[in-house]
């Protein structure tokens, strides 16, 4: 090993150090760096994939009332989940829209009725029945289409 002697580093109120450099030090600390390395890299790998392969996912979501005549009322979303709490009102948290029976929102034309955090409202002058929706959003169709729920829950609200 040969050493050299690049800088003297005086610091007031210190001794003079040398700094220097060992010529084939980095390619042994590299080689013994690998290892660690590997180990490290497998030990950080493992806590993400443990991570991401035990999250809360909802499964399912009921709404209830199922059914309403009225030309306001109030709904309540209850999400079913894989773990525990697994039962979860989720009325306040939940994206609510009305939309169809397969779980796809109306998007940017009203159709009949709004709702918002459980809350439905006909809109005036409108007789019919309109499908309230609750769940999760998934990717949206075209840009005046709503999104598909999924999962989701509906009830049906009938305005006079």
């Amino acid at each position: 090993m040969v050493e050299r002697d690049l800088a003297k580093v005086d610091v007031a109120g210190s001794t003079p150090v040398s700094r220097s450099s060992l010529r084939g030090a980095p390619r042994r600390l590299r080689m013994g760096l690998r290892p660690v390395c590997f180990l490290a890299s497998v030990f950080a790998l493992s806590l993400v994939l443990f991570a991401c392969g035990n999250h809360r996912s909802l499964r399912s979501v009921s709404i209830s009332p199922s059914a309403v005549a009225s030309s306001q009322a109030q709904f309540t979303a209850t999400g079913i989940y894989n773990t525990s709490p697994t039962s979860v009102d989720i009325t306040a948290t939940t994206t609510w829209c009305i939309g169809s029976s397969n779980g796809v929102c109306d998007g940017n034309i009203a159709q009949g009725a709004s709702v918002s955090k459980g809350l439905a409202q006909c809109l005036s002058g409108f007789s019919g029945t309109v499908i309230v929706l609750a769940g999760q959003p998934g990717p949206m169709g075209l840009p005046d289409q709503g999104f598909q729920l999924k999962p989701f829950g509906a009830a049906q609200l009938t305005c006079p």
